[in-house]
């Protein structure tokens, strides 16, 4: 007579059986190039398209992440279907005052301030550059990330105070813009990364352009910006436009409403120059719908006199890697003066 096990050793058999089915036939997906029992496929090369879940660009337990990667995942996971709640004033307060505590070197208080609504501060090894540290401020989960869509801050740690910032208002959007800002952020010491958290179209129920940043004064984006203004941060502020809005030029540049900028708007745009890009200079010529004198972010800057460029970059410029690598060499180029105290 056979003897039946027991009902909880036969339970626990049967979830041994299929715990061994499921990686038998994972691994067989594995020697087919697909994700295998513990394994990822690699992700694209130039970081375009939503990744997967379980090829996020995350951590390891000593912090060091692909810095590029980990933003063209955020950035790629951003759509015009996606979500957006308008951020309270409370809350827009509380996440610029985390900035602010952050960059005074107060890293507790930065924690407390941020913790109130959500947002949480870690500090990132980027494995894929230099192995430079950065501050991440970020939503501190990831379906608060999804349903908020109020984006995130990185702060260059490598030493000394902050210098200046980069501005992406339109990721997804503004197709690659989020690259301009990864390699200017990597290239140039003392920068400050904002980074909007949705598509500029994301549907909040509020109105269909609330989630456009750069142009509501009631975002994330633009209280984290002005706090940095009100620090004398110099701003830097990239866009992107379609060829045919503008067919004889590569890049325009703008020192948006006011005249702080134009000494550094002047500069950029001989980088831009040096390297083989056709510069449309607002200064000089009508450049179309393309000159952001009305961004909210450049209007604060302006009535401040704190220095802010609005840069508009076409598509053929975005598509490039090789075309971005020379837009983020000019632009690394104008964040150095200002680092080294100039403007």
């Amino acid at each position: 007579m056979t003897t039946q096990p027991a009902p909880r050793s036969a339970a626990r058999t049967a979830r041994t059986a299929r715990g061994v089915l499921s990686c038998v036939l994972l691994g067989a997906l594995a020697l087919a190039g697909a994700t295998g029992c513990g394994g990822s496929a690699a992700a694209p090369a130039d970081g375009r398209g939503d990744a997967p879940a379980a090829r996020k660009a995350a951590p390891d337990a000593a912090g060091a992440v692909d810095l590029g990667r980990r933003i063209t995942d955020y950035a790629a996971g951003m759509t015009a279907d996606g979500g957006y709640r308008v951020p309270t004033e409370r809350e827009r307060r509380a996440i610029a005052d985390g900035v602010r505590a952050l960059l005074d070197g107060d890293r507790a208080a930065a924690a407390r301030r941020l913790s109130g609504v959500g947002y949480a501060v870690h500090t990132l090894v980027d494995s894929g550059g230099d192995g430079a540290r950065y501050a991440e401020i970020a939503d501190a989960t990831r379906e608060g990330e999804v349903r908020r869509g109020w984006g995130r801050i990185y702060a260059d740690l490598r030493g000394g105070p902050a210098r200046w910032q980069v501005q992406v208002p339109h990721p997804s959007a503004d197709q690659r813009t989020e690259q301009l800002g990864i390699g200017l952020l990597r290239g140039a010491p003392g920068g400050v990364l904002v980074l909007a958290g949705a598509h500029r179209a994301a549907d909040s129920g509020a109105g269909p352009d609330a989630a456009d940043v750069a142009h509501r004064r009631d975002s994330v984006f633009a209280a984290v910006s002005d706090a940095l203004a009100d620090r004398r941060l110099p701003a830097v502020q990239v866009h992107g436009f379609a060829d045919s809005s503008l067919p004889d030029h590569d890049v325009v540049v703008s020192p948006g409403s006011g005249e702080a900028g134009l000494p550094s708007a002047r500069r950029l745009a001989a980088a831009y120059r040096a390297q083989g890009m056709r510069v449309c200079e607002v200064w000089e010529r009508y450049c179309g719908r393309l000159e952001g004198r009305t961004n909210v972010e450049g209007e604060y800057a302006g009535e401040a006199g704190v220095p802010f460029v609005h840069v508009e970059h076409n598509r053929r410029v975005r598509d490039d890697d090789g075309l971005v690598a020379k837009a983020v060499r000019a632009l690394v180029e104008i964040a150095k003066t200002w680092g080294a105290g100039s403007r």
